[in-house]
């Protein structure tokens, strides 16, 4: 069993950046991928970013390509979301997600395919 803590949200002017961390425990967390999504209020999640289990691969959603990185340290069992230029529209609570099955195509974008979650951390981005 693998639980997931986020930390590192709270309230920023437009333009301007966060960094959230995401620490694991419980499990082996370099054999995971992990992913970030988030839900503002009234919407579904959706996909931010993700990383494969060795940090050699990233993806992302196009509404953040560009101005989020993710990475990972598998040494500190945490991976990282570094929000720059950040928008109104980036407003939510955003959840970290890690998940052993990523030899699926497309496995980073789906709810589905994460097996754990943490429990979100807001992000508010004031205009």
């Amino acid at each position: 069993q693998v639980q997931l803590v986020e930390s590192g949200g709270g309230l920023v002017q437009a333009g301007g950046s966060l960094r959230l961390s995401c620490a694991a425990s419980g499990g082996t967390f370099s054999s995971y991928g992990m992913g970030w999504f988030r839900q503002a209020p009234g919407k579904e999640r959706e996909f931010v970013a993700a990383i494969s289990w060795s940090g050699g691969t990233t993806y992302y959603a196009d509404s953040v390509k560009g101005r989020f990185t993710i990475s990972r340290d598998n040494a500190k069992n945490t991976v990282y979301l570094q929000m720059n230029s950040l928008k109104p529209e980036d407003t939510a609570v955003y959840y970290c997600a890690a998940t052993g099955r990523t030899y699926t195509v497309g496995w980073f974008r789906r709810v589905g395919t994460y097996d754990y979650w943490g429990q979100g951390t807001q992000v508010t981005v004031s205009s």
